[in-house]
């Protein structure tokens, strides 16, 4: 799987882009088909009542789809873990429809 990685509004630490690497490449053991992965971390301006907010998006493709999701949170680390777990979701349903 090919990973590509950016910020947005943020830089991105090795520890970050360690982090999400490592969450992403674990979703190959659910469906090891997956060709291409883009991740998107970003921080959102300044929300009124909540602070900053951090978004992940990540879009991965697939034999016949292209699955994308988009998280947001206050934590960057929750948000990357939401996302991971719901392509979890989205891979397992993707694996079913194929079979």
């Amino acid at each position: 799987m090919i990973i590509t990685i950016h910020g947005t509004g943020m830089e991105l630490t090795p520890s970050i882009r360690e982090y999400a690497e490592e969450k992403i490449t674990s979703l190959e053991k659910f469906f090891d088909k997956i060709t291409k992965a883009e991740i998107d971390l970003g921080m959102q301006s300044h929300h009124h009542n909540k602070g900053d907010i951090f978004y992940a998006e990540v879009t991965l493709d697939i034999p016949g789809r292209v699955l994308r999701v988009v998280k947001e949170e206050p934590d960057l680390y929750k948000a990357i873990d939401k996302v991971k777990d719901h392509l979890k979701i989205e891979l397992d349903s993707a694996k079913e429809k194929m079979r």
